[in-house]
């Protein structure tokens, strides 16, 4: 079964602040395992339902190499990465990771999603995730996630 990890933190568990906005606004390491045969890519959709206004996207990834078992810590923050693997904007418009940055309250959860896909996508650098969902449609062969989770004390 396709599985998704983080040696930072357990599947609906919190995450370190190191990971957060109230940190260094880091993306935390990722690591995925037995993907379906005929993987020839890997995209990467973190978003944040609980937002007060609208489901929140911290990061979009795609074209991640099909040999690749995971992501390093601490992603470039660009659009097009020297592997071939491209980032999409978040909610914020940036390129890259943007960490969880929540209003005071009730903890949020961060949906870390990777999709196992048979091809590459032909989508420029930059995408969102709407254009993401709709590139991957009849190519995704399976999907792993962890959820992390983080809030602020207070009201």
């Amino acid at each position: 079964m396709f599985r998704l990890t983080s040696p930072e933190f357990n599947d609906r568990g919190p995450m370190p602040r190191k990971y957060t906005c109230d940190g260094e606004d880091v993306s935390p390491p990722l690591q995925w395992s037995d993907a379906p045969k005929g993987t020839k890519s890997y995209a990467l959709v973190c978003d944040d339902p609980d937002a007060p206004v609208m489901t929140w996207i911290h990061w979009v990834a795609y074209d991640i190499p099909g040999a690749r078992t995971g992501l390093p810590e601490d992603m470039p923050r660009k659009d097009r990465l020297t592997d071939g693997t491209k980032q999409g904007r978040n909610s914020w418009l940036k390129v890259g990771y943007g960490g969880p940055c929540p209003p005071r309250g009730k903890p949020h959860r961060y949906f870390f999603r990777v999709y196992a896909l048979g091809a590459l996508l032909d989508l420029a650098p930059g995408a969102d995730r709407k254009a993401l969902m709709v590139a991957m449609e009849g190519l995704v062969l399976a999907k792993a996630e962890i959820v992390g989770t983080y809030g602020r004390a207070g009201s």
